[in-house]
């Protein structure tokens, strides 16, 4: 019978056949251990010699690290294995011999890795980081059709940037100057207003010269638009979203978890409502907490947002921002032009800012205003504006990075390896 190792436990007792690569071996006098892996997960191939005889045990012991094999066994429970069950093995057919594969298990330096990065994706970390997004993926949509989103795909190619043309990659479309998209938003308040509630997941680009563990140059985001919901009502649906794929996570990559060495205990503790802060009340906090070169106007950098986060065990929401810190579109406070009605939301531990949000302007002469405030071509945006003058609704919308969010659930310490092939400041292969 045909089997991949995430179907093992359904199998116990029987015999099956399985595709699998060497990823580590090690030998006991008579008995051989074979770490096998099939994309699906990591199992270990048991090789008896007094069941096998000589020569198979000597084909297994001769097998190198990422060989691929055919192999035959037995699926058995095994309480002493992080993943439950092990294959006592009967056969064993060799498909291709790697020699000299460059990833041993040694440690290797960051630079070396990320130059193998296509072949360090089969370490069983990165397995587990890469399962843990495909999760999120996974329960992002899941959140989102069972809440009446539908999706949307904005264009990557555009001829605006949202926030202005500063961190765009530029690029000619033909005999026009078009940028890769650093947001799908504009576009997603087209598609709110024709479908209510919608949601776009896909790849954006930001050239900011950063090298922090927090940035990336390409990214994805998944960026929800809703017509008829004002601010307090999306940062709801953002808590709850937040608090929907963490739970996802727990329940359905416990194994993952467990191999990165996550404390889930903390994880636990993720679900709605979410603390919120002022930014008012944040820049008092981190002048109490003695940082003194913060001032009102000024933007939060890593520190300050670690500083901020650390006073909570959920993800907390900094509210109200100062308006000359946020772009064009977002809403004033009917209270306060001097603040927008807009939030940040930060992760604990450290990990910063995994969504900024807010509610859009929806006047006409106000988004006009601000466009000229901004400098911006008011024929560029001239369809942007005609949200406004057919039908305008209060809306709002928000976006998530998701490779933040896979570095904070999974608990690894740079973005670089929650992306199967990062895009990084000095890095383009492979």
């Amino acid at each position: 019978m045909k089997s991949t190792i995430a179907e093992l436990p359904k199998n116990v007792d029987k015999e099956v056949k399985i595709g699998a690569w060497i990823a580590n071996k090690r030998s006991s006098g008579k008995i051989a251990f074979l770490q096998l892996r099939d994309g699906t997960g990591f199992v270990q191939g048991v090789v008896v010699k007094s069941e096998v005889g000589e020569e198979l045990f000597q084909t297994a012991k001769s097998l190198t690290q990422e060989s691929s094999v055919y192999v035959t066994g037995l699926v058995q429970k095994d309480e002493r294995s992080p993943f439950g069950y092990e294959l006592l093995v009967k056969g064993v057919q060799l498909i291709h011999s790697s020699v000299d594969y460059p990833i041993t298990p040694k440690e290797h330096g960051t630079e070396f890795l990320m130059d193998n990065r296509h072949l360090w994706l089969r370490s069983k970390r990165q397995h587990a980081v890469m399962k843990v997004r495909n999760e999120i993926i996974r329960a992002t949509y899941e959140f989102f059709n069972e809440n009446g989103f539908t999706k949307v795909d904005p264009p990557i190619l555009t001829g605006s940037a949202p926030e202005g043309t500063t961190e765009l990659f530029a690029t000619k479309y033909f005999d026009e100057d078009a940028y890769l998209s650093q947001s799908g938003q504009l576009y997603m308040e087209a598609a709110a207003m024709a479908l209510g509630k919608v949601f776009s997941f896909g790849p954006t680009f930001r050239a900011e010269k950063s090298k922090t563990r927090r940035h990336l140059i390409e990214f994805w985001m998944i960026e929800p638009e809703m017509a008829f919901v004002e601010f307090e009502d999306n940062l709801v649906v953002q808590e709850e979203y937040v608090s929907f794929i963490v739970q996802s996570v727990l329940k359905n990559c416990a194994l993952e978890l467990k191999t990165l060495g996550r404390d889930t205990s903390k994880l636990e503790k993720i679900k709605a409502p979410f603390p919120r802060i002022s930014y008012d009340d944040a820049v008092k906090f981190l002048q109490e907490k003695g940082f003194d070169d913060i001032t009102w106007g000024d933007d939060f950098g890593a520190p300050h947002e670690t500083a901020i986060a650390e006073s909570y065990d959920k993800p907390v929401f900094i509210t109200h921002y100062p308006t000359t810190l946020k772009p064009f579109y977002m809403q004033p406070d009917p209270n306060r032009e001097d603040v927008v009605l807009c939030a940040d939301l930060i992760a604990p531990e450290g990990y910063g800012e995994i969504i900024g949000g807010s509610e859009r302007i929806h006047d006409m002469d106000l988004l006009e205003k601000r466009v000229e405030e901004h400098q911006l071509d008011t024929e560029t945006y001239k369809w942007y504006l005609e949200l406004r003058k057919y039908g305008s609704v209060p809306h709002s919308g928000f976006g998530l990075g998701l490779e933040r969010t896979v570095a904070w659930i999974s608990g690894v310490e740079h973005v670089r390896e929650t992306i199967p092939f990062p895009r990084l400041l000095n890095r383009l292969y492979p």
